[in-house]
């Protein structure tokens, strides 16, 4: 793979394409290397080259490659869901601050079959900011979340989620009004692209300029020092 290449290429989306359709242990078992080479490695790539960039915006990003905190899992727990197919059929590069135990708060890059996606997410969970942090920092400053759905409204897609009889409940656009943020249990901002463009060289300079842009939303949501 060349040093300014492109990190993805169609047989990662291939990969994921297939194994929607045999999703199943003895298909993995026997595509292993194959998950290895287009999904495992690439991944590994990616982190690499995004790392310097990630930690010029703030130096306590955590980049240390492991499974959970950089990287998502491609087995799904199934114990308690509905859907017991054993594998998830995307992949995550995640980066979130060492000091957030539970990296509930990322800038990440999301790779499936049908779309590839970088952004900022927060979800609520039991050390989450978005409960410690950012809920009560919105309904304080909501003139400036404001102005941030103006400057990104156009070229990001915004939606959080509400519970509703014990289930999540996902809510297009930004989340500007009180109401949401006494609701709100999480909030995605992120671009979206088609696979292709995840397989040209100036991938990892758009995923970087997406994580400039949203870099203001994720201090928001996580710096104890934040001012407007």
């Amino acid at each position: 793979m060349a040093r300014n290449g492109a990190v993805f290429t169609a047989e990662t989306f291939r990969f994921f394409r297939e194994l929607a359709r045999n999703n199943r242990k003895d298909w993995m078992d026997a595509n292993r290397e194959r998950y290895q080479q287009h999904i495992v490695a690439p991944f590994r790539v990616l982190l690499e080259r995004l790392t310097p960039a990630v930690l010029r915006m703030d130096p306590d990003f955590d980049t240390s490659g492991r499974t959970g905190r950089n990287f998502s899992r491609i087995n799904r727990d199934i114990r308690f869901a509905r859907d017991k197919s054993p594998y998830r059929t995307q992949m995550y590069l995640l980066f979130s601050h060492a000091r957030d135990s539970r990296g509930e708060t990322q800038l990440y890059v999301g790779v499936s079959a049908e779309a590839v996606t970088a952004g900022l997410r927060i979800y609520n969970g039991r050390d989450s900011r978005l409960r410690a942090v950012a809920s009560l920092r919105a309904l304080q400053n909501l003139p400036w979340l404001t102005r941030q759905a103006r400057r990104l409204g156009r070229k990001y897609e915004s939606y959080w989620y509400a519970t509703e009889k014990g289930e999540w409940a996902k809510r297009p656009g930004w989340p500007t009004a009180p109401e949401a943020w006494k609701r709100i249990r999480g909030w995605v901002v992120r671009r979206k692209w088609k696979p292709v463009a995840a397989t040209r060289p100036a991938f990892l300079v758009e995923v970087s300029k997406v994580f400039r842009e949203l870099f203001p939303l994720y201090r928001f949501c996580t710096s104890p020092a934040w001012k407007p």
